[in-house]
């Protein structure tokens, strides 16, 4: 397998899948897409066209996929949260090393299972946590495990979600409704929990969470304002969350850029998307905040907010130094030596234009080069096994804010024994 071309099917054929399996033509991955499944006529369309596949490796369902003996090196799962369950418990059953995107499962009880298939079947499961992948936060990594900043004693972390993304994606967008996602620390940030696992290799043990959704909102509706922007939205001009705003003129999201806009302005008419961001069913939070401990006493916050412009900024503060990390910019990187009163900054450079600065690629890279080396679970930096462990933490805390009470891991491992 190590020099023949490698050959991908992709469940799920929308930003992620589209822009992963777009990474597939660059030649250093010697490989390409040989099957799709995607439900929506004009993506399936474009991957075939893309790939020049053959009406019978083009499937509108999972389900119909898989009635085909297996067709493809691996599978690139990009489904819906609610769909990876069965999804991947298909695909490794049918012998399918696996790129599933965050998070596993919506549940615990999903997620366990689909570890321990994977572990049981052998099978290489990389687990989509692009923020591990990061340059800067690999390079974080190494200068905490040179001993450099002493021993770590704290840490905050900031996810800037920011107000348009939270617009489109977690109100108006198929994760702003729990009931056909999952709740939104699961949805955007496991994989930040998953980060603080990376970095400082530790087991966190306890967990306190608040959040709630605050603006998104009926009662923070313009006056006069319809439930669909174009039906001639009097706040048009100073909201800037109006369709046109974002969709259109120009465009700020890319979930409909292959259409024109006068497809687009039709589309928006009924589509969910063209919803006044005020009146939609959305239920998950806009802002949330964690506090954890880690074994040895280490204590960590987090907050995820809708009300920032967007990015995600970590402090790390050790016995004999403190770091800050940027996931974009140019000095991204902070170090303060406290013996000597150094400051540095540091720029390391990332590739930009595929996704996480950079991390979707190395996360793409991983996973043809494991699959070339033979395929062995255990050179996985993202399995199945250390994704269930971070998903825990993140089922914790959302346990905390519904229960409004602190939570230990140990009570939701002891659920799963």
């Amino acid at each position: 397998m190590s020099e023949r071309e490698l050959t991908f099917a992709v469940l799920g054929y929308g930003g992620r899948g589209g822009s992963f399996a777009q990474m597939l033509k660059l030649p250093e991955f010697r490989s390409r897409v040989v099957a799709v499944a995607e439900p929506d006529d004009r993506k399936r369309g474009n991957a075939a066209k893309l790939w020049n596949l053959p009406p019978d490796k083009c499937f509108r369902t999972a389900e119909e996929f898989f009635a085909h003996p297996k067709m493809a090196d691996a599978l690139i799962n990009t489904t819906q949260d609610q769909m990876h369950h069965e999804t991947a418990l298909t695909a490794i059953a049918s012998g399918y090393p696996m790129l599933l995107e965050k998070p596993m499962g919506v549940s615990l009880t999903e997620c366990r299972e689909i570890t321990e298939a994977a572990e049981r079947a052998g099978l290489p499961v990389i687990v989509c946590h692009s923020l591990r992948y990061h340059a800067v936060y690999d390079k974080l990594k190494k200068i905490i495990e040179s001993g450099k900043l002493g021993e770590i004693v704290s840490f905050d972390h900031i996810e800037g979600v920011g107000t348009i993304h939270q617009s489109f994606s977690y109100v108006r967008g198929p994760w702003g409704n729990e009931a056909r996602s999952t709740f939104m620390l699961m949805a955007k940030c496991c994989h930040d929990i998953d980060l603080f696992q990376h970095l400082f290799g530790k087991k966190c043990e306890r967990v306190m969470s608040f959040g709630r959704l605050t603006y998104f909102n009926r009662a923070h509706a313009p006056a006069g304002a319809p439930k669909y922007c174009l039906d001639g939205c009097p706040a048009e001009r100073e909201c800037p969350y109006h369709v046109c705003k974002i969709y259109v003129y120009p465009p700020w999201n890319g979930a409909l850029r292959d259409y024109t806009n006068e497809e687009m302005l039709e589309i928006l008419k009924k589509d969910p998307r063209g919803r006044c961001v005020f009146q939609c069913d959305n239920d998950v939070v806009d802002h949330q905040v964690a506090a954890l401990e880690y074994a040895g006493g280490m204590t960590g916050t987090f907050s995820m907010t809708a009300f920032h412009p967007g990015g995600r900024f970590t402090r790390v503060h050790g016995t004999l130094g403190y770091a800050e990390a940027a996931m974009y910019g140019e000095k991204n990187l902070r170090l303060v030596d406290f013996a000597t009163g150094s400051r540095d900054e540091i720029t390391v450079p990332l590739r930009e234009g595929d996704g996480h600065g950079g991390g979707d690629f190395l996360v793409m890279h991983e996973f043809t080069r494991i699959l070339r080396a033979g395929g062995k679970p255990d050179q996985v930096r993202t399995g199945v096994r250390n994704s269930f462990d971070s998903h825990l933490v993140v089922f914790a805390a959302e346990r905390s804010r519904r229960e409004k009470r602190l939570v230990e891991i140990s009570e939701l491992e002891q659920e799963m024994s």
